[in-house]
């Protein structure tokens, strides 16, 4: 595994999301003197919470893998469950379809199996039994090699788990290989809508990312006490009780380097920080302009679909909504085309709602409900939505929508506090006006995908979402543990 050059001993990490945070408790348990530096007032990046009359989560809401959140902690010598409560959810979601049916996701194999045996017979409960082996099994072979490990080169992949993979299933279609198993399309929905979570059609992914549905549907859905952005507050604690300094409100205006050599981080009001190190832990397009280059690609990057999110609160409990509720539509292939190819609104929305305060009640003063509702959209790249004209039109259409499938009242008692479209993600700095960064198309994965360590540059590592492994919460997390190693060799 290739390394950065020269001394290591004090490293800046700029951006204080999951994977600069992560990366910084990595490198502090290997014995470098860490510096973190934060433009925003509070940590968390795409993962932080608004505290306000009540809390929200402004960012990411579905935690899986908690052990990588172990794992971040140990290496300083704590224990997540000391800083963390964290709430296994259960159903991880409940979605409603447009036939009027309802299918709660239990992550308990058996509870699972009866659901299924109920909304659709044993045939289809069998299914889901070879199904979740098929999925455990995928990432079984993943977790280490392909989604864990630095690669310097395509042929870093050669070896046994390949040969699995492939026999697996791995590089053919994601559909298809559900389809085996499945034959109800409700529930092939239910097993292979996260790889929108990666940017990617489920009719076009690839079977390795199966890998998502297990950790949502088999590994377990998780909800921090206070908030997902309780998870980032958490961390940037432990950096500082490990020895590290925490600067937030400190944005990053340039690199001060000679040649492939970085000597010093300049601060946006003109301090100048020493550094043997730097790791940066941002947006990718970010992090290219702070090193006035980027490596050549042959083909130009392509990023996922964005989202429009409604961010409020109500009086009312709806008995329908869950923590996470799913609202599927009934054009369920024609709706992935407009945002993904198209660039145009969903005809037929699919919506995601989150209502922390099923769990965790706290997040809100009593007799009120936190409510947000996300909306998959074309990025600023694919689609010319004139979102500043559009945003309030599109923001009554989705509660109105929510009205239609069930929700009455909703439209009258959703009271909508922030509307973020994909122009206010593009304004926060997000490549392409989207949260979810690069797809996770074949020639952006794995060795493929833009790598951490970058060409012509001594001692710069990448972490983040844009890089390696890639986009959401357990892959970010182990991006900052990656960009630990090719600074420590550990």
């Amino acid at each position: 595994m290739r390394t950065v050059t020269g001394p290591t001993d004090h490293v800046v990490v700029v951006g204080a999301g999951l994977a600069g945070l992560s990366a910084a408790l990595h490198l502090l348990g290997s014995g470098r003197q860490v510096t973190l530096l934060e433009r925003d007032p509070r940590p968390g990046g795409r993962v932080s919470s608004a505290h306000s009359e009540y809390t929200v989560d402004t960012g990411a809401t579905v935690l899986t893998r908690p052990d990588l959140l172990d794992e971040a902690f140990a290496a300083v010598g704590e224990s997540a469950v000391d800083h963390l409560r964290l709430h296994r959810l259960d159903p991880a979601y409940r979605a409603h379809f447009a036939d009027g049916s309802t299918i709660a996701v239990h992550t308990d194999g058996p509870a699972m199996e009866e659901e299924i045996r109920e909304v659709a017979g044993p045939a289809e409960a069998r299914g889901y039994r070879g199904l979740r082996q098929w999925l455990t099994e995928l990432y079984t072979v993943q977790r280490d090699e392909f989604i864990g490990a630095n690669f310097d080169s395509p042929l870093d992949l050669l070896g046994p788990n390949l040969a699995r993979l492939v026999a697996l299933g791995g590089f053919g279609r994601l559909e298809p290989k559900v389809r085996r198993y499945l034959r109800d399309e409700r529930l092939r929905r239910l097993f292979t809508f996260q790889s929108l979570y990666a940017g990617l059609d489920p009719a076009r992914a690839i079977g390795a990312y199966g890998v998502i549905a297990y950790m949502d549907t088999v590994g377990g859905v998780y909800h921090p006490e206070g908030g997902v952005g309780r998870v980032a507050e958490a961390m940037a604690a432990a950096v500082t009780r490990a020895g590290g300094t925490v600067r937030l409100a400190t944005p990053v205006a340039w690199l001060e380097r000679i040649g492939g050599t970085v000597r010093a981080v300049r601060t946006a009001a003109g301090e100048r920080i020493p550094c043997d190190t730097v790791v940066l832990a941002t947006d990718l397009e970010a992090a290219y302009r702070l090193l006035g280059a980027r490596p050549r690609r042959p083909v130009p990057p392509r990023y996922s679909p964005s989202a429009v999110v409604l961010h409020g609160s109500s009086h009312t409990v709806w008995p329908d909504l869950d923590h996470h509720t799913i609202f599927f539509g009934a054009a369920w292939r024609r709706t992935f085309a407009e945002i993904t190819s198209r660039g145009s609104l969903m005809s037929d929305p699919s919506l995601l709602v989150t209502r922390p305060t099923a769990t965790d009640p706290g997040m809100a003063p009593d007799g009120r409900q936190v409510i947000s509702v996300l909306a998959p959209a074309p990025n600023l790249d694919r689609g010319a939505v004139d979102w500043r004209r559009i945003g309030p039109a599109y923001r009554a259409e989705l509660v109105a929508t929510l009205e239609n499938r069930g929700l009455k009242g909703f439209a009258g008692d959703f009271t909508v506090d922030e509307v973020v479209t994909p122009l206010d993600w593009a304004e926060r700095g997000m490549a392409a006006g989207t949260p979810f960064s690069l797809a996770h198309t074949v020639a952006q994965t794995g060795p493929f995908r833009p790598r951490n360590l970058v060409r012509g540059m001594d001692n710069v590592v990448l972490a983040g979402c844009g890089t390696t492994p890639g986009v959401g919460i357990p892959p970010v997390l182990i991006s900052g543990r990656l960009a630990a190693a090719r600074v420590t060799g550990r």
